[in-house]
């Protein structure tokens, strides 16, 4: 079966030469907007591409405001800043993530907390998050009380994993209960909606990643969203290391960070956001030649989630064991066609495991199981 499997995909990339994951495609005005920049001059963080692109940004996702960053780590860290999310707080979160979902809660000197996922979306599930609240928390003077650590669960981080929406406007509903506030990690879901809406707008702020894997990129990047003016305000400045405006002074009023996105990146993101739809028409297309050839073989594609429209940006499969997984993965891999398994969950990494956790059934069965194949935009 691998051997087959390794020729469809071959085929339908038309080379038999190596086959990444995934691969940037630049095939629109990118060279020409990169030399507009440099002619310019204004190639870090203050120019007219930044601007530009922050603005088309927020137009395409449906956001008022969009703040460019270096990367979408930084665009999680600094939403959680806005949150006021500090030393000894508690942000629950899924041990199905990339680890920058945790390392930015940990660059506030906060602790997360592992809450299950649902197995049809790979997301942190409503059904999870909500037994782990009522069984862990009390509300106290308007605040989420963790009962086992005495600790403010000050946010909920879900993830958008793959670019598969989760069941967000279950979350925030208890979020809102709870008063926790709600960030979304929308790193990989540029170009997802769930019930219409696009990802990332859900929350009081959601965050971006245009890392070169991504589906449109500059390389690094990233983009944090929101309808709130005052927050919008705010992370402009505190990204751009918390500089009072002045002619000439260096007046900073508060510990800020380097995390304006240059304008030469932003040239490019430009250009990228130009082509989002046509990717996303391709990418599409691709998941259904995907699910077609995998349902032939009785080998289970992972499709998008009831209500949801998904940018499929990274195409995975679910094998029957993880000895299963981990043969096939060896297979393709020494047969020039790149895959990987999904991560290992945050819980199991060294600095991670000693923290709290729900029953993360699904999450198991998910990582034993699930590996990403190509998903390239084909030209």
């Amino acid at each position: 079966m691998y051997e087959k499997i390794v020729a469809f995909i071959q085929n339908t990339f038309a080379t038999k030469n190596f086959i990444p994951l995934h691969e940037p495609r630049f095939i629109g005005n990118e060279k020409k907007y990169l030399n507009e920049c440099i002619d310019s001059t204004f190639v870090s963080s203050v120019g007219a591409y930044v601007d530009r692109f922050e603005k088309e940004f927020a137009l395409y996702v449906g956001s008022k405001y969009a703040i460019a960053t270096v990367n979408g780590t930084a665009a999680l860290h600094v939403s959680l800043v806005l949150m006021d999310v500090g030393e000894n707080d508690e942000v629950i979160t899924q041990p199905l993530t990339f680890i920058a979902t945790c390392n930015a809660i940990t660059y506030c000197g906060a602790k997360p907390i592992f809450v299950d996922v649902d197995k049809e979306t790979l997301g942190l599930s409503p059904a999870a998050l909500r037994i782990f609240l009522d069984e862990n928390a009390e509300i106290r003077e308007n605040q989420c009380i963790n009962k086992t650590t005495g600790k403010v669960i000050k946010a909920c981080v879900p993830m958008h994993s793959f670019g598969h929406p989760c069941k967000i406007d279950e979350i925030k509903a208890i979020c809102d209960t709870w008063h926790i506030a709600l960030i979304e990690d929308a790193a990989e879901s540029l170009g997802s909606y769930y019930k219409s809406q696009h990802t990332g707008t859900f929350g009081k702020v959601g965050a971006f990643s245009f890392n070169g894997n991504k589906i449109i990129t500059s390389g690094g990047g990233g983009v944090i969203v929101t309808d709130d003016e005052v927050l919008a305000k705010r992370a402009k400045h505190i990204t751009t290391t918390a500089k009072v405006p002045h002619k000439w002074e260096f007046v900073h009023d508060e510990i800020g960070f380097n995390y304006r996105l240059p304008n030469l990146n932003a040239a490019l993101l430009v250009a990228q956001l130009e082509q989002v739809n046509y990717f996303l028409e391709n990418k599409r297309a691709l998941a259904k030649i995907y699910e077609d050839f995998f349902e032939s073989l009785d080998v289970q594609f992972i499709k998008e989630p009831k209500d949801s429209k998904t940018n499929y940006w990274l195409n995975a499969i679910m094998l029957d064991t993880k000895e299963q997984r981990d043969l096939f993965l060896e297979y393709t891999n020494s047969h020039g066609v790149m895959t990987r398994p999904i991560w290992t969950l945050m819980n199991k990494l060294e600095m991670f495991k000693m923290f709290q956790c729900g029953d993360l059934s699904n999450a198991i069965y998910l990582e034993e199981r699930i590996v990403n194949i190509p998903s390239s935009v084909r030209i």
